[in-house]
């Protein structure tokens, strides 16, 4: 679905959900109607053998009627089972088509500009997108619950029309009262799963920051700082759960009353010989009957509110609109890449041109240099952000799409993710790389590999749990590799290893990327070495250039912030 056909309100979605569903829906409300109008038919046909069938005496009589309550149980059962299959198809299929549009939205290349956490995003495309969907099995059951109201309502009117409106009003009343506490409910519930999305979200980022937090001894902190969260998402869960509470308690008063009642009346008019005894087993056993589907009738106004809840945080993240619009330029074959008078974060009228094909290191004395400098060559801030401007293949970052620049340039992070399945999926998620056996040659990933029996498909757990730092590290440099962009730019690839298979990882990648652009962010001194020739980023400035021998040799500066 494009921007242009995306829902921007939580109505369009509901509507959206609706409209194209409306087949297996009518299928699903014929059926569930025919469910409930023969639950509804067994106590009218019990009714009808008391007052004809006992009264006749006759075998064949009862045996007729016997076939008639076996035809309605079959239509009950067989009604049922399919029209929920049908009912629940769609549902689940019209779930999983919102989860996969809010999780385009939350991965796509150019990030939306809503003021959401990635766990927020994550739960709206789980929770709120299967809630979203329950509309298509609410507006079934809602219908098919209402003919048999009708149903009943007219059955019980053509024995008593006081019985018949008796019905109608207190159905009604029931309806107008649930009504305004299904609103509560609404609310109440759109404030807790917005809570219950911040304690997750934050449980993502303690998850994520949980090493540097041991390191300095923050952990406490914040675990403080969720507890807070948590308790505020159980403080609204217990209100929503309250609310709740009264919503069903009150349906299910009012529906025992309005039955209570139904049953009274008929017992008074047959006592008064208004009504029949068969017309008094039909109303008794309707009133007994009638309880299920107003509980489901009562019950859907309630469903409606939170749908309409979930719906409106989708929109959110559908509705919001692009940080950055970005062009529709592919870059020209090729791989230089020049950053031209940039100003950003730290940097200031940074520099440099890198031919292609060449190998070139940047040492930054101040790291959060370095991170800007990551941060916009992988388009992370947009070229609106920054003054001056960075062209790949000639061309300018702003005038290409993002799929483009993705394809023609990887910028793999010092802290890149490693997800849960296994060291193959890990370094070749798409399952295209020609590179593979290369790329975990070159990131000295064999002793890994080797280490296990199954070797590339050895299970990883999520966030790579059960590997070391520098084996985390070296699969991630590994899936860098194996996509042999045109141009790659690593930043402190190999921070987490050992002096030793550092040395022959920085002779790897300069082997494996001989007549490719690489670029390296880095202080190491056996990535320096290796590479063409060494930029020094200082106070946002190139302040010098040459290979990394000859600076050792001539800027004492240098020599102090890289020699190990």
């Amino acid at each position: 679905m494009t921007d242009e056909r995306r829902p921007r309100r939580g109505s369009d979605i509901l509507w959206t959900a609706l409209r194209r569903n409306a087949g297996p829906m009518a299928g699903g409300t014929a059926l569930m109607g025919m469910y409930q109008a023969g639950e509804t038919a067994f106590p009218i046909a019990l009714g009808l053998i008391v007052e004809h069938t006992l009264a006749d005496r006759s075998l064949g009589s009862l045996g007729l009627s016997i076939a008639a309550l076996a035809v309605i149980i079959t239509t009950v059962s067989l009604s049922w089972r399919f029209g929920m299959r049908i009912l629940q198809k769609a549902n689940t299929t019209e779930a999983h088509r919102w989860r996969v549009l809010v999780a385009a939205c939350g991965l796509q290349p150019v990030a939306r500009n809503v003021d959401l956490k990635s766990g927020e995003v994550l739960t709206i495309a789980t929770e709120d997108a299967d809630q979203t969907a329950d509309i298509i099995e609410v507006v079934p059951l809602l219908v098919s619950s209402l003919v048999a109201v009708l149903i009943t309502a007219v059955a019980l009117g053509l024995a008593s029309v006081q019985l018949g409106l008796l019905v109608i009003v207190g159905t009604t009343a029931i309806l107008t009262i649930l009504s305004v506490m299904s609103r509560r409910i609404g609310a109440s519930t759109g404030e807790q799963q917005a809570r219950v999305a911040r304690a997750g979200a934050k449980v993502a980022d303690l998850i994520s920051g949980l090493r540097p937090l041991h390191g300095f001894g923050g952990n406490h902190a914040a675990f403080l700082s969720y507890r807070k969260v948590s308790t505020e998402a159980k403080t609204q869960a217990i209100t929503v759960a309250r609310v709740n509470g009264a919503y069903a308690g009150t349906a299910l008063a009012l529906n025992a009353i309005l039955a209570a009642a139904v049953t009274l009346t008929a017992g008074w008019q047959a006592f008064n010989g208004q009504i029949t005894i068969g017309e008094l087993v039909m109303a008794v056993g309707l009133a007994q009957f009638i309880m299920e589907p107003l509980r489901l009738f009562s019950e859907m106004p309630k469903y409606v509110m939170i749908a309409r809840a979930s719906a409106e945080r989708m929109a959110l993240v559908l509705a919001a609109p692009p940080v950055m619009t970005p062009g529709e330029e592919r870059p020209a074959p090729g791989g230089d890449l020049e950053v031209d008078g940039v100003r950003y974060g730290t940097l200031r009228e940074l520099k440099f041109h890198v031919s292609a094909g060449e190998f070139v290191a940047i040492t930054a004395y101040q790291p959060r240099a370095a991170a800007d400098l990551a941060s916009i060559l992988a388009v992370h801030v947009p070229p609106d952000a920054y003054d001056g401007v960075v062209r790949v293949s000639g061309r300018e970052l702003a005038d290409l799409s993002i799929e483009a620049v993705r394809e023609h340039m990887l910028v793999n992070p010092y802290d890149g993710e490693i997800f849960a399945g296994t060291l193959r999926t890990n370094i070749d998620p798409a399952g295209v790389s020609r590179t593979v056996p290369e790329a975990v040659e070159a990131s000295m990933l064999t002793d890994v590999v080797a280490l296990h029996r199954e070797g590339l498909d050895h299970g990883v757990r999520d966030r790579g749990a059960n590997l070391s730092g520098g084996q985390r590290q070296r699969l991630s440099l590994a899936r860098a590799l194996a996509a042999d962009t045109d141009i790659l730019v690593l930043h402190d690839p190999t921070t987490s290893v050992d002096a030793v298979t550092e040395q022959l990882i920085a002779r790897n990648i300069a082997e494996l990327r001989r007549g490719r652009t690489t670029v390296v962010l880095t202080s190491s001194p056996a990535l320096l070495d290796a590479a063409d020739r060494v930029l020094v980023l200082d106070d946002g400035v190139i302040t010098a250039e040459d290979t990394h021998r000859n600076l050792l040799t001539a800027d004492e500066n240098y020599c102090l912030a890289v020699a190990r």
